[in-house]
């Protein structure tokens, strides 16, 4: 059941969720690459930015050769079949423009730069606008990037109702602007990414709390807490036309943490012809005209609301899950159109399939954690157990915003058999205990 116009209305079949389409190995080392030595009658060049394997692996899925670009490149890289490896610190624009305009595919205009994290994404759109090579202007990913603009400029979307947002240049004075937004609020950095520094304000004593977890002089949106059902949505934009891939429920947990994300989700018409119209609005006037984005919105009684969008894909474990549920791939999809190749077959499916995080608490040291894993991972239905705190190790922190500890991945053939999928492997991961 979802609100539309302030009504709760039945959810119609799962028919409104996605949009139909319109539409020899190298030498390593920056030092060391050969100049001037292309591979004749091949593909073009995927220069892929730090990739995890999963974006190597699409990248060969679109018909792509692959270059690695990483201060460290991963030997994983190697085994999902990266050509060449190029070993520069791309986080400075100068090093990564330098190493990669010697590379003669580029030369010829047969190359393109991604990165699918925030930093990776305007590093890629600086060095693809100075190279002269395809991809969205590095102003609209900046432009993305910003959270207090871009609320501005998806407030005129809905005038009648606009969000209520301030920016707060000094933690002093967060719990006045708090308290003239109004209680509850969402405190967050204007540039931030991954969920860093958010927080949910509550009341009076929780805006004091923020203003002294935050450095005194800051740069931060404080903006009205929207209620509703929350959507994670992709899209990919091809010369200022933007194509809505497919979106997920994404489910809430404490303190506005990602608990995790399931799909299909079917919409009113209505609300459906809503969200994309929002989304497509913010793509807009933000300039961003190629490449993937995420955009998180919230279906408030009044309509769908932003909540903030980025010119890059949701994580690898949100894309893994849109090609389980029905068979989008959002990263090859996305790096086809940024190379000019020919689309991805896609292999249709109709599977419901979820994604759950799990979290430790900090301190614990995850020596017994692999028979907990090996026991999730035998639930049937799971897909993917995937751990991101090494076994062995610490757990140093908190989960923040989209950083989990772990997470698992399912399908099933109804909701709530997915829902008990779910609940009995995240319930096993969860109970790992330390060894004695």
């Amino acid at each position: 059941m979802f609100p539309q116009g302030g009504k709760t209305m039945p959810a119609p079949r799962p028919s409104a969720y996605a949009e139909p389409a319109q539409w020899q190995h190298g030498v390593r080392g920056e030092r060391g690459m050969r100049q001037g030595t292309p591979v004749e009658a091949r593909g073009p060049v995927a220069v892929l930015l730090s990739p995890r394997p999963a974006v190597v692996a699409a990248a060969r899925r679109a018909g792509a050769r692959i270059v690695v670009v990483a201060p460290d490149p991963s030997v994983s890289s190697d085994r999902e079949g990266a050509e060449r490896q190029v070993r520069t610190d791309w986080r400075d624009h100068r090093r990564l423009v330098g190493a990669v305009a010697r590379m003669e595919e580029v030369r010829r205009g047969r190359a393109a730069v991604f990165g699918f994290d925030a930093a990776g994404a305007l590093s890629a759109a600086r060095a693809n606008e100075e190279l002269g090579l395809p991809g969205t202007p590095a102003a609209a990913v900046g432009a993305l990037m910003d959270k207090a603009a871009l609320r501005a400029r998806s407030n005129a979307l809905h005038p009648g109702r606009p969000v209520s947002f301030a920016r707060c240049g000094r933690a002093a004075t967060l719990p006045f602007l708090a308290a003239l937004i109004g209680y509850p609020c969402v405190v967050k950095p204007r540039a931030g990414a991954d969920g860093e520094g958010l927080r949910l304000v509550r009341d009076a004593h929780g805006a004091r709390a923020a203003a002294r977890a935050y450095p005194e002089v800051t740069d931060l949106l404080v903006e009205e807490f929207l209620e509703g059902p929350e959507l994670a949505v992709e899209a990919l934009s091809r010369a200022g036309r933007h194509r809505v891939l497919g979106w997920a429920r994404r489910r809430r947990g404490p303190e506005l943490t990602a608990a995790g994300h399931e799909l299909p989700v079917a919409l009113p018409a209505e609300t459906a012809a809503a969200v994309r119209a929002l989304v497509r609005g913010v793509l807009d006037l933000a300039g961003h005209r190629d490449g993937p984005s995420h955009t998180e919105v919230i279906l408030t009684p009044r309509g769908p609301r932003l909540v903030e969008c980025h010119a890059r894909p949701g994580g690898e474990e949100f894309a893994r899950l849109l090609r389980l549920a029905h068979g989008t791939d959002v990263l090859g999809l996305a790096l086809a159109a940024g190379l000019g190749l020919p689309e991805p077959v896609r292999r249709p499916r109709t599977a419901y399939a979820g994604l759950r995080y799990v979290d430790f608490p900090p301190g614990r040291r995850l020596d017994g954690v692999r028979p907990a894993v090996a026991a999730a991972r035998a639930v049937p239905g799971v897909v993917r157990v995937q751990l991101e705190v090494p076994p062995g190790s610490t757990v140093r922190s908190a989960p923040t915003g989209a950083l989990h500890h772990a997470y698992v991945l399912a399908t099933a053939p109804t909701p709530g058999s997915l829902t008990r999928t779910l609940d009995r492997a995240t319930g096993l991961l969860g109970q790992a205990r330390p060894e004695a």
